[in-house]
């Protein structure tokens, strides 16, 4: 693919049917420059790749809306987009673009300005002019009112029907002298001309869009019952459907008022991202503190955060202390400590001290703008099992009319009477639904990606969300992933000295040090207690260690041959060192006034939830294999204390990706686990890549999911996730299909001439229906998933033992 495509999340609402979306993706993907478009009927948007250098973001906001569904331009919130974001009115003809301060292209009016969203009336009601420009919930309210003004005038209906007459014995004659069918017909107007009018217009914009839906069978039963009554009754009168016509339509809005508010839960999470950036943000203009729209924060404004307030926009702290509250963003459950130079994330909450904070990305430049679009993009887009889905529900419409035309031509040719065969027919194209095919797999998505985003785990497709059910071998990455890249002071041992004040001697030397293992002898004494001393006369050794004079005592600090040059004799200390080194640790000696005087062990500090990792993982049955560079020693040390399966140490950073390989060709269905730049070939070439939110960019734009969090416990979280939605697919496609064999035969009324069974089309409408309505709810249930937490237990118990120690001692 060429490396200069994008991909956008278009808004693209109105989609009332899940199988409508195939009107959006035929149309767009027939459009220059568009390489691929994934329309999601629960999310009312559509990933869709293109060509920047044949089309735009405004020509895709066109198309959009020639296909008859609302488009404001990317699916970005309001409030935190940049003021000239969006796609402008639906009447301009975009012709060339600008780029806007967050790098998206907006149209520009004739003297080149960028120009706002702004709606005009026909936008804002959709080009069927029934709302498609509304929300989930508008969409939910206008198909209950359309089912409402059905379900009421279908009563009088059925009352003046024959069935009224003969089943019911009503016998009221139909007012003002009309004959019943008359009057039915008169009754049926609204019902068809507003309530089911969505049928008919759906249908046609699928038939000019050269794809088939379920718009095109509801329109064809609900039609062909109603005009056919229709020339029964200009032409004098006989049996006629006006009450099957009005029922038929009645059940179908009934059924999708339903399954459409139950798809409407699904997507909760991305609406609850969309709604954490604030509104306003204070920002410090000319010594003044003024409010402004947050979409009107630019780079480099210097805004007020005041304890309580939501942070506007992504930035760095120039003045102030406080704590910030990230979990909403990153899913971090504790407060993290800000000051001057720290960077902060738009929509975390300050919770202390006030600050001030210049912002540095805005717009769809943040990271919550780019969690949201990372979502949306996992959302959208389609599990290999969903194309072949979408594939079939195309062939069952196709199904469906040519088996209705059949059917009515086996019963007609059979004998009975055309009122007859005309019911079976329509009972027939109603009952074979693609809806509940088109919704099984998205609706499962929906629930799944927005299960991992609560948690702080970004699924990038639909695709990784498939494979991570499949993993059964986990390799992980040692420094920064199952440790925190961060060595601590593990042993300390005194010869012939009190301790402490060995301990203060040591920790001033290491005062005047910039090595990293000098940072945590620091610090281990400060966490003592340890009064500080004064260091003179300070030298440092490159790659050996450092020696100073503190309290007129000459202090040596590094490895055997820092003392050895020095004529120091090391073997009452040599035993110590031997012992702690082949355990992995770093061995580090101390001499005082020429004297070995003691040994001070470090290792790599592990995460606190590594140990629970491997756990749950292993209560997975999945194997746990640690990759590495450091020596094998160090690597045993932490695998046996996490409870890892298999170590493969000192491995060179290029290797990482062969012993992938290796795993891979073992039959083993592999997820990398990796944080930094030399993770991100193994996170490429494993089946699934994970990648560590504090890692860096790299790692992180390789990887199929990513951990905000950068907590090992969000990988069996990960795949527990998929597992389950995996798991709700498969049983939402079974149901979808099992129900249609089950139903074709019944509703051409295969069983009718043996055992009397027949369906009515009032009756497969609710059948219909209820499918939908049944994949919807399975997959929220998803919700309900049990996911690892920190004392979950499998048979392996933390040990209090820290992690080995980086490679590259001193």
């Amino acid at each position: 693919m060429n490396p200069q495509t994008q991909t956008a999340v278009m808004e693209v609402k109105g989609v009332y049917w899940a199988s409508s979306k195939a009107v959006a993706e035929s149309v767009l993907s027939r459009r220059p420059g568009v390489l691929s478009v994934e329309a999601n009927p629960v999310a009312q948007t559509a990933n869709v790749t293109f060509d920047p250098d044949q089309t735009s973001v405004a020509d895709l906001t066109r198309w959009v809306r020639e296909c008859g569904y609302h488009c404001a331009g990317q699916s970005v919130p309001e409030h935190i987009c940049d003021p000239m974001h969006e796609a402008g009115p639906a009447h301009q003809e975009p012709t060339h673009g600008t780029r806007t301060h967050a790098g998206h292209e907006a149209p520009v009016g004739h003297a080149g300005h960028g120009m706002p969203a702004v709606h005009d009336a026909q936008d804002l009601m959709g080009h069927g002019g029934h709302g498609h420009g509304m929300s989930m919930e508008s969409m939910v309210r206008d198909m209950r009112n359309r089912f409402l003004v059905a379900a009421i005038l279908s009563v009088p209906i059925i009352l003046w029907s024959p069935i009224g007459r003969e089943v019911l014995g009503f016998t009221v004659p139909a007012p003002f002298g009309l004959r019943d069918d008359v009057f039915a017909l008169i009754l049926s107007l609204p019902v068809i001309f507003y309530s089911a009018w969505i049928f008919f217009d759906g249908a046609w914009r699928a038939l000019k869009a050269r794809t088939l839906d379920m718009m095109v069978l509801v329109a064809v039963g609900v039609g062909a019952g109603w005009l056919y009554s229709l020339i029964v009754t200009l032409t004098g009168g006989g049996e006629v459907f006006y009450e099957a016509a009005t029922v038929l339509a009645t059940f179908v809005l009934l059924g999708h008022w339903f399954e459409m508010r139950a798809r409407g839960g699904a997507n909760d999470a991305v609406r609850t991202l969309l709604e954490l950036a604030p509104f306003m943000a204070l920002v410090i203009r000319d010594r003044e503190t003024v409010e402004v729209p947050t979409a009107e924060v630019m780079p480099g404004d210097l805004m007020l955060v005041r304890p309580g307030s939501k942070v506007p926009t992504d930035g760095v702290v120039e003045d102030g202390e406080s704590e910030i509250d990230e979990s909403m963003v990153t899913g971090e459950s504790l407060p993290v400590s800000k000051s001057v130079g720290s960077e902060v994330i738009g929509a975390s909450v300050n919770t202390t001290g006030t600050l001030r904070v210049r912002a540095t990305r805005v717009g769809a430049d943040t990271a919550l703008a780019r969690i949201v679009a990372l979502v949306q993009e996992a959302q959208n887009s389609k599990a290999p099992g969903q194309r072949l889905a979408d594939r079939a529900a195309f062939w069952l419409v196709l199904v469906a009319l040519v088996g209705g035309t059949a059917t009515f031509l086996a019963w007609w040719l059979a004998g009975a009477g055309v009122a007859q065969a005309i019911l079976f027919a329509i009972t027939v194209v109603v009952i074979i639904c693609p809806d509940a095919l088109g919704l099984a797999t998205p609706t499962a998505i929906m629930v799944g990606t927005g299960l991992g985003a609560r948690r702080g785990v970004l699924f990038k497709n639909a695709t990784a969300l498939e494979t991570s059910a499949r993993i059964d071998t986990v390799v992980m990455d040692k420094t920064g992933t199952l440790t925190r890249g961060e060595p601590e002071v593990t042993d300390f041992i005194a010869l012939g000295i009190d301790e402490d004040e060995l301990l203060a001697l040591v920790a001033a030397v290491e005062r005047e040090s910039e090595h990293p293992l000098a940072a945590a002898v620091v610090s281990y004494a400060a966490a003592r207690g340890v009064p500080a001393a004064v260091a003179a006369a300070f030298r440092n050794v490159p790659g050996h260690g450092a020696g100073a004079t503190v309290n007129g005592r000459q202090v040596l600090v590094g490895n055997r041959k820092l003392l050895a040059d020095q004529g120091i004799d090391i073997a009452p200390v040599a035993g110590q060192r031997e012992a702690l080194a082949s355990t992995g640790r770093t061995a580090v000696l101390v001499s005082v006034d020429g004297r070995a005087a003691g040994v001070i062990a470090l290792a790599d500090a592990a995460r606190d939830t590594a140990a629970s990792a491997v756990a749950a993982l292993h209560g997975a049955g999945i194997e746990v294999v640690m990759l590495t560079g450091d020596n094998e020693a160090t690597a045993r040390r932490i695998a046996g204390q996490l409870g890892i399966d298999t170590v493969i140490a000192e491995v060179l950073p290029e290797a990482k990706s062969a012993k992938v390989a290796e795993l891979q060709a073992m039959g083993k269905r592999v997820a990398m686990v990796g944080d930094g730049v030399n993770d991100a070939p193994a996170l490429a070439r494993a089946d699934l890549g994970i990648a560590i939110g504090a890692g860096t960019d790299v790692a992180i734009e390789t990887a199929d999911v990513v951990l905000m969090r950068s907590d090992p416990l969000d990988v069996p979280t990960a795949l527990r996730i998929g597992k389950g939605t995996l798991r709700k697919m498969r049983q939402n496609l079974g149901w979808a299909i099992g129900y249609n064999v089950i139903a074709l035969p019944i509703a051409a009324g295969v069983f009718y001439p043996a055992f009397g069974l027949m369906l009515s089309p009032e009756i497969a409408a609710i059948s219909m229906s209820g499918s939908s309505v049944i994949v919807a709810v399975n997959a929220l249930m998803l919700k309900r998933l049990r996911l690892p937490g920190p004392g979950e237990a499998t048979g392996i118990t933390r040990k209090t033992e820290p992690a080995p120690e980086p490679s590259g001692a001193r």
